[in-house]
């Protein structure tokens, strides 16, 4: 296990280097308006001197020694120009991320706490009504564009539930509909593949031979087809909470929430080239510790899992 984790450790710090250097180098690729506020009321001599204090007239290879230098000492992400004329990526980021941080674990949650019932009843009564109910939703859900019934949502639950358009984080009201906004996707994602993986674990030998048994059918489903179902789908959770927690584009900015999703947009849409940098970077961070984590998470519920032969033999 120490083997595989320090292999997986250098392998997520390889990937994390390979795509910062990419989002660096193709981000020193834009206009150089992303580094200015005002460029159209400087002179060339303003803007050559902005450059050389930027650094952004050194060669390309001394830039990504800096960039990574300062990162790994300083924790500097660099500073913006645009969003905030001189203030640090770090500080305008810090204030942020709790915001997306609740909104992510609270719709993580609810996904939790209805999706794997749901999945969990349909194995149980396939083919019956629950399980044509569930497949509804799911088949709803992921054929219907997300943008689709988030505009639903929010047009009829503000009337339903006399809600506020304007999201104010000191109401708790107003984190409902962003946050059922938000489970959805990941409600669906649970139910339809806890479902597929309890019924093929309820047609192995074992489950069948403690049915000859008389063995409680209840206990069957919960206490072994659960169990053994749901370690695959673990692999998929700390990659989801991640993902929410960084917050989503779309919905933070339909909500107007001050979080790291609705950022990116502002900061893509004023061409600030240091914030988009600092913000690819969080995001890529969290996608390679997600994967990680969800390969532990395996390990812990399933022990027979040895991800240190080749194949993962249980």
């Amino acid at each position: 296990m120490a083997a595989y984790l320090g292999k997986r450790f250098l392998r997520s710090f390889l990937t994390l280097f390979i795509i910062l250097s990419i989002v660096f180098i193709l981000v020193r690729q834009m206009p150089i308006e992303g580094y200015f506020p005002n460029i159209e009321k400087m002179t060339e001599e303003q803007i050559q001197n902005g450059i050389e204090q930027m650094g952004l007239d050194q060669p390309m290879p001394v830039q990504l020694f800096n960039f990574f230098k300062n990162l790994i000492t300083k924790g500097d992400l660099g500073t913006s120009r645009i969003y905030r004329n001189n203030v640090p990526v770090t500080e305008i980021l810090a204030p942020k991320i709790p915001v997306s941080i609740k909104l992510g674990s609270l719709s993580l949650l609810v996904s939790l706490l209805f999706g794997l019932p749901m999945g969990t009843l349909m194995a149980k009564y396939k083919g019956k009504f629950f399980d044509h109910l569930g497949t509804g939703f799911i088949v709803l859900i992921n054929a219907v564009p997300a943008a689709v019934y988030y505009l639903f949502i929010q047009l009829y639950g503000t009337e339903l539930f006399g809600i506020s358009l304007l999201f104010d984080p000191d109401k708790w009201t107003s984190w409902i509909l962003p946050v059922l906004s938000m489970s959805l996707g990941n409600t669906a994602y649970y139910a339809m593949w806890l479902r597929r993986y309890m019924v093929d674990e309820s047609q192995k030998d074992y489950v069948m031979l403690a049915r000859i048994k008389g063995a409680d059918e209840n206990r069957i489903m919960f206490r072994h087809v659960f169990r053994n179902s749901f370690v695959p789908l673990a692999q998929y959770i700390p990659t989801s909470f991640l993902n929410t927690v960084i917050g989503s584009i779309y919905i933070e900015s339909l909500y107007s929430i001050p979080g790291m999703g609705g950022l990116l947009v502002d900061v893509i849409k004023k061409q600030d080239n240091a914030m988009i940098q600092g913000i690819v970077l969080l995001f890529a961070c969290v996608g390679v510790i997600g994967l990680l984590l969800g390969d532990i998470m395996m390990v812990i519920l399933d022990p027979r899992i040895n991800f240190s032969k080749k194949g993962g033999d249980r």
